[in-house]
């Protein structure tokens, strides 16, 4: 799985479980829960959809290596 595919299917989860959001809101480099206005519950689900996606979970300790969309794909990349 490419960097592409992966930055998709995170994509494709945020808009899934916030559909208000559109594609062009979410920003490569900015914290996704504030620039998007999602709460820890909502972004706990974005990181159980990937869970369940692609099959690499992301213990509490490294949720701040994910809180943007960039360190998000990055991390699933490097652990792939």
């Amino acid at each position: 799985m490419t960097k592409e595919e992966i930055k998709d299917v995170v994509i494709q989860q945020i808009l899934e479980i916030a559909p208000d959001i559109e594609e062009g809101d979410i920003e490569l480099v900015e914290n996704l829960q504030s620039s998007l206005e999602i709460d820890s519950f909502d972004f706990l689900k974005i990181l159980t959809a990937m869970n369940e996606q692609i099959g690499i979970e992301v213990p509490e300790v490294d949720y701040y290596k994910v809180d943007t969309l960039e360190h998000m794909v990055n991390y699933f990349f490097d652990r792939l």
